[in-house]
């Protein structure tokens, strides 16, 4: 015995010394939610890496079954499609995302508006016939945009729309919810140094091995720029969207129309806007990139003075 025990302790003082094994890094993507999602992360293996990846995927593709408006049924629809003063059982992720999108509403004063489906709608056939939506159409989508006349029951875990006729778009929180989904299973998985990407929103998680955070480039013009003219910012265990009419747009009679839809309006923003909002989560960054473009550069500013963590860059 005199012999085993210093036995044990040189070959534990061995295996503390040994290296730990390196990680590499990977990257995947998958078209989802009618954006690409990408995924880079840093695994011991690339049997590990796919494993995690594949697995991340998976998830996202589920909250497009709860999440979108184009799947006839999807869970979203089927709440629409409820009727008014009608308790609907949510899942655990419907209601978070309806509960997320109504305190960002009390936040920005209704700029963000999860209500504005029927103005969405209106727009996306704006943008293929390029034609303006009839007056009377737009009033009615108006009058059926109203994020007060949603009711969430806690206890319950229900959610009621209190007035006829309301189109729920989660358009511009969803994709946030899917990057810090994808990006929690990823670190059930034993994988912390990721990100995941859906579009302009990312998801951040520990920094690469070795480095202090991602580097992330930031558009600092609200016209098209060249690569050089990016702004780098360096993150980490945050999450960031970037929100503007760059590529999404529709010209009529010479005026030049966002996919961004003022809900107090109901017209597509005309100013050029782009707007990056840095926040704890992805979520959060992307529901109010999107807010942040319709309330402009200073009320925006002004909002995000008041969120704790939350910092807004306006494109020049």
């Amino acid at each position: 015995m005199r012999f085993i025990l210093p036995l044990c302790l040189l070959l534990c003082l061995l295996l503390c010394t040994l290296p730990a094994q390196a990680l590499e890094r990977f990257d995947f993507s998958a078209p989802l939610m009618f954006t690409t999602f990408r995924i880079s992360l840093h695994a011991e293996s690339k049997e590990a890496a796919e494993k995690a990846a594949d697995a991340a995927f998976k998830r996202i593709a589920a909250l497009n079954a709860v999440f979108s408006d184009y799947e006839p049924n999807s869970e979203l629809i089927q709440l629409c499609n409820a009727g008014p003063d009608k308790a609907f059982k949510a899942s655990a992720d419907l209601f978070a995302v309806v509960k997320r999108s109504q305190h960002f509403a009390e936040q920005t004063d209704g700029a963000f508006d999860i209500t504005c489906g029927n103005l969405t709608h209106l727009w996306r056939r704006t943008k293929r016939t390029h034609k303006l939506p009839p007056a009377d159409r737009l009033q009615q989508a108006l009058a059926a945009t109203d994020w007060r006349a949603v009711r969430l029951d806690e206890k319950t875990q229900t959610i009621t729309l209190t007035k006829a006729g309301i189109l729920l778009d989660a358009g511009g929180i969803a994709k946030g919810y899917a990057a810090d989904a994808g990006l929690k299973v990823l670190q059930e998985h034993g994988i912390t140094h990721a990100l995941v990407m859906a579009g302009g929103d990312i998801a951040i998680g520990d920094p690469p091995p070795g480095e202090e955070a991602w580097e992330i480039k930031l558009r600092q013009f609200a016209k098209p720029a060249p690569e050089e003219d990016l702004i780098s910012v360096r993150l980490h265990n945050c999450g960031v969207s970037t929100s503007g009419d760059l590529y999404q747009f529709t010209e009529i009679e010479g005026t030049r129309y966002s996919h961004i839809v003022s809900p107090k309006t109901g017209m597509g923003l005309t100013a050029r806007i782009a707007c990056s909002v840095i926040a704890p989560d992805c979520t959060t960054s992307d529901a109010l990139a999107t807010a942040m473009c319709v309330l402009g550069r200073e009320r925006g500013e002004k909002a995000a003075a008041q969120m704790e963590g939350v910092t807004v860059r306006f494109a020049e």
